[in-house]
């Protein structure tokens, strides 16, 4: 989805993608001529709640870092939250988003609901952005684009698995939810999403995901991205009872980031 106005600036070849959630907010600036990162940056907010206003959070943000109000020929914001779901393109309707999010998550009537297309996918990720977060950007950048974090995650994960017919699980992790994608030749067999206290949960949910797929812990592949690092516990746990697990190669994301910081922002700089 994109915010659009008829300004024209002058072109400074750079790019700008923040990742919002409940939690904080990263952001990357990118040289968009040599397709590479810049700068990568995580702002923890603390857990938004009723007596904080986002706004102000918000604000802070940007009065703190100079790199969120330099100018940019792109602007991407990256909705991260676990309301969304995807849906194939031949039972897609545009007129009907709130239907499709009814099974996985409570919805009214004043919501907002916007969707990411995948065409090379033939599917619609369909979500509720988060609108007073929109609404600031558009007070502080005029026009941008946005998108949902599941979006970009799904893409890029169906494309590294192109000609490889063995399904194969990837689990992308954040502080306290965690992703499961489980994927055969850029078909998505499985998108779910949960939330975590501990690495029993984790470990919970990865081998109930395998057993309804009829995967079997001791063959199938299982690869790990997002905040996690070989020896912490949640990756202890996983080896402990999945056969073949390994963190996701991202040597091929070549920056001056370190392999721990580019699987942990996978999402936000492929944005």
């Amino acid at each position: 989805m994109m915010y659009q106005n008829t300004s024209v600036t002058d072109k400074t070849y750079r790019k700008l993608a923040i990742q919002v959630s409940l939690n904080g907010l990263s952001f990357a600036t990118f040289d968009t001529i040599l397709h590479k990162p810049l700068t990568l940056k995580t702002i923890s907010m603390g857990k938004v709640n009723v007596t904080s206003k986002i706004e102000d959070l918000l604000g802070e943000a940007f009065q703190t870092h100079a790199e969120l109000k330099a100018g940019y020929d792109e602007i991407v914001v990256v909705h991260s939250n676990n309301l969304s779901t995807f849906v194939p393109t031949a039972l897609f309707d545009e007129d009907y988003l709130g239907s499709y999010l009814q099974f996985n998550t409570k919805v009214f009537e004043t919501d907002f609901f916007a969707f990411d297309e995948l065409a090379n996918f033939e599917m619609n990720n369909v979500y509720i952005p988060y609108v007073n977060m929109n609404n600031y950007f558009i007070d502080q950048f005029g026009t941008f684009d946005y998108k949902h974090a599941n979006s970009i995650l799904v893409q890029k994960l169906l494309e590294v698995s192109k000609n490889n017919e063995e399904r194969k699980m990837f689990v992308h992790v954040s502080d306290n939810h965690f992703e499961i994608v489980i994927v055969q030749n850029q078909k998505l067999q499985l998108f779910n999403t949960f939330d975590y206290k501990t690495p029993e949960d984790f470990i919970y949910y990865i081998l109930f995901a395998a057993e309804q797929l009829h995967l079997n812990p001791e063959h199938f592949k299982m690869e790990l991205l997002g905040k996690i690092t070989e020896g912490d516990a949640l990756y202890d746990i996983v080896y402990k009872y999945v056969r073949n697990v390994a963190l996701f190669e991202v040597s091929s994301m070549q920056n001056q980031f370190t392999e721990a910081e580019n699987r942990e922002h996978f999402i936000l700089l492929h944005s």
